[in-house]
C-alpha cells in the first residue's frame, strides 16, 4: 500500500507482530463473545464474520504503511517471490523476520482473547477439522486471496485492498467449506483458542498445506490473468502514457513536437507485494 522498505526491519516486523496478533483478537473474541451470545451457529458465524472483516479492514489500513500489512506468511511469501520475479517485495531474510512475527503475533494474540474472556490462556483447541473437502476450501480461499490482492497490484489499484481483502474474507467465510481460515499464521494461533473459531492441533498440517497450495495457484493465476510483475508495471505506464497524450491538446499553428509525455506522467511501479 505504501512504500514502507525506507522504515527499518524491526519496526515493520513489530508492526507485522502487533497487527497479527489484533486480527487474532478480533477474530477469536468475535467469536467467543458471539458464541455466548447466541445459541444459533449461523447467527454467531454472522456476528463473527462482520467483526472479522471490519478489524481486517481497519488493521490493513493502520498498519499498511509501516509493513505492508501482510499479516499473513501466505502473502509475505508472494512478496519475496515477486521480488525474485523483479518486482517489489521482501529479500529472503526479510520474510523469514516477517513470518516468524507474524507466528508470535497470532499466538499472543489468541491467548490474549482468551485471557480477556476470563478463559484459560493457551489451552489447545478441540475442533477437529479434517476432511478432503475442507482442504479443498482452504486451497480456494488462500488461491482467492492472493488473487485479491496481487490483481489489485498489478494494476495499480492498490488503495482499495484494504476494503476488497476484508470484504473477501467475509465472503470467503461463508462460501468456502472451511470457513476460510488462508493463513498459516493465524491458523497456528487459532490452535491455542477451544472456541468457536479454533481448530485442534492435529488438523494444523492439512490446512497449512492447503494454503501453501492455494498461494501458489492464486499466483499462477494472477500471473495468467494480468501478466508477470514487469510486463503489469510497463502495461501500466503504457496506458497513463496513451491517455496523457490522447488528452494533450494540438493545433495546427504547432511547429515544434511535442515531448514525450510519458517523461513527465510516468506513474510509479504498479506492482506491490502487497498493494
Amino acid at each position: 500500500m505504501t512504500n514502507s522498505a525506507s522504515l527499518s526491519l524491526s519496526r515493520r516486523a513489530a508492526a507485522e507482530l502487533v497487527g497479527t496478533a489484533a486480527l487474532l483478537v478480533v477474530v477469536i473474541g468475535s467469536g467467543i463473545q458471539a458464541a455466548a451470545l447466541t445459541s444459533d451457529t449461523g447467527v454467531a458465524l454472522v456476528a463473527n464474520s462482520l467483526a472479522s472483516a471490519i478489524g481486517l479492514g481497519l488493521i490493513i489500513t493502520l498498519f499498511g504503511p509501516l509493513s505492508g500489512a501482510h499479516l499473513n506468511p501466505v502473502v509475505t511469501l508472494t512478496a519475496w517471490w515477486g521480488r525474485r520475479a523483479g518486482g517489489e517485495g521482501l529479500e529472503g531474510r526479510e520474510a523469514l523476520v516477517y513470518v516468524a512475527a507474524q507466528t508470535a503475533g497470532a499466538i499472543g494474540g489468541a491467548v490474549l482473547a482468551e485471557a480477556m474472556f476470563g478463559r484459560v490462556p493457551g489451552a489447545f483447541s478441540t475442533q477437529v477439522r479434517d476432511g478432503g473437502h475442507l482442504l479443498v476450501g482452504e486451497v480456494v480461499a488462500t488461491a482467492g486471496l492472493v488473487l485479491v490482492i496481487q490483481g489489485l497490484g498489478r494494476i495499480g489499484r492498490t488503495k482499495l485492498i484494504p476494503a476488497a481483502v476484508a470484504a473477501y474474507i467475509a465472503a470467503a467465510i461463508w462460501f468456502t467449506s472451511s470457513g476460510s481460515f488462508a493463513n498459516p499464521a493465524g491458523t497456528i494461533g487459532r490452535s491455542f483458542s477451544d472456541s468457536f473459531t479454533g481448530i485442534a492441533p492435529q488438523s494444523l498440517p492439512g490446512f497449512v498445506a492447503a494454503q501453501l497450495v492455494g498461494g501458489i495457484l492464486g499466483l499462477v493465476l494472477a500471473g495468467l490473468l494480468y501478466g508477470g510483475t514487469r510486463r503489469a508495471a510497463a502495461s501500466t505506464a503504457d496506458n497513463a502514457s496513451t491517455a496523457a497524450t490522447e488528452s494533450t491538446p494540438t493545433t495546427e499553428s504547432t511547429t515544434a513536437p511535442v515531448g514525450p509525455v510519458a517523461e513527465t506522467s510516468a506513474p510509479g511501479p504498479a506492482f506491490q507485494a502487497v498493494g
